[in-house]
This record gives structure tokens, sequence and C-alpha cells, in this order.
């Protein structure tokens, strides 16, 4: 195989299955990212969640377009992202569905900004967003942190299709 017979196949498309496979590998904590739009609060779960820097105190997070959030979030100055604990897969269920108000009956407050930190997380907090980055089908929010607070609760992660115990997972070494 010549040299650019062999860059045509590294730069061809990767099968769809098998990136779905990979990334059934990853372990990833699991997030509902949260704004108000006028005065209705508007979220959603995400797992597209990291943090870029502790000093300052920066995140982001992904989030596809076709999503009914989206245009929310992309028009908002600030958003919450709530870290969900081992009790809220009954919120996870709630803001992974097209549901038209996911906030009814949900205990939540306003952030130092308005934006909404959903109760009984693990970790919630409050983010200035600083740039809207394009990526393909999601666009990439970089966010400055404003506000944080962490519970006693466990985190809830996720990894190939199920939902885990944050607190439970075993030590290696």
């Amino acid at each position: 195989m010549d040299r650019s017979s062999s860059m045509a196949a590294l730069a061809a498309k990767p099968d769809l299955d098998v990136m779905k496979q990979v990334n059934r590998q990853f372990v990833t904590g699991v997030t509902v990212v949260t704004a108000m739009d006028g005065e209705t609060p508007r979220g959603l779960a995400v797992n597209a969640f990291s943090s870029i820097s502790l000093d300052p105190a920066t995140v982001m997070v992904c989030v596809q377009h076709t999503s009914s959030t989206h245009d929310c979030l992309f028009r908002a100055d600030h958003l919450a992202i709530n870290i969900l604990s081992t009790d809220q897969l009954d919120v996870v269920g709630r803001f992974a569905s097209k549901a038209d108000d996911k906030f009814k009956d949900l205990d939540w407050e306003p952030g130092p900004f308005g934006s909404p930190l959903i109760a009984r997380s693990s970790a919630r907090m409050e983010v200035e967003i600083r740039e809207r980055l394009q990526a393909s089908t999601h666009t990439v929010f970089i966010c400055r942190v404003v506000h944080a607070a962490v519970s006693e609760r466990h985190p809830m992660v996720y990894s190939a299709g199920k939902f885990f115990d944050g607190g439970a997972l075993a030590p290696l070494g």
C-alpha cells in the first residue's frame, strides 16, 4: 500500500456502529444542563461535560443543535450544570425525554444569576457562557463558573447504556 492509499484509509469515516461501541466503553458523569427562557425553565440531560481549568474555574458542555433546549441555551448568558446523584433516576429520565414541562413538580431553586439548580443533585454550579463554538452537529459552550456547591450525595455515572452508583466504584491498586 503506498503512502496516499494509507492516508486515504486513515481519513475514511469510521463506522457508526463501531463509534457507538467505542463511546459505550467510556464512563461519564450524568448532568442536567438548565437555563431560563424568559420566565420558563428549560433543561436537558447531558453527558458531554468536562472541567477545562480550575483557575479560573472553567467548564464545557456540548449540546446537539436539534435539542429543543439548544436555542434557549444559545441565547442565555448563564446556565446551570446539575451533576446528578444516585437517587435522581427520575430526574435523568425526565430530562432525557421530550416532555414539554420537565420542571413540573420538580424541586429546584434559581441560582445567583437565575439558572435552575436542581435539588438532590450531587453537585451544582452556575456558569457564565463565555464562548459558543460550532462543532459539526453540536455547540460547545465554554463557561466560567460563577457559583458552585457540592453535597454528600454520591454521583450517578453512565456506561454502556446503564446508570451506576459513582460512590460504589472499586478502586484499582
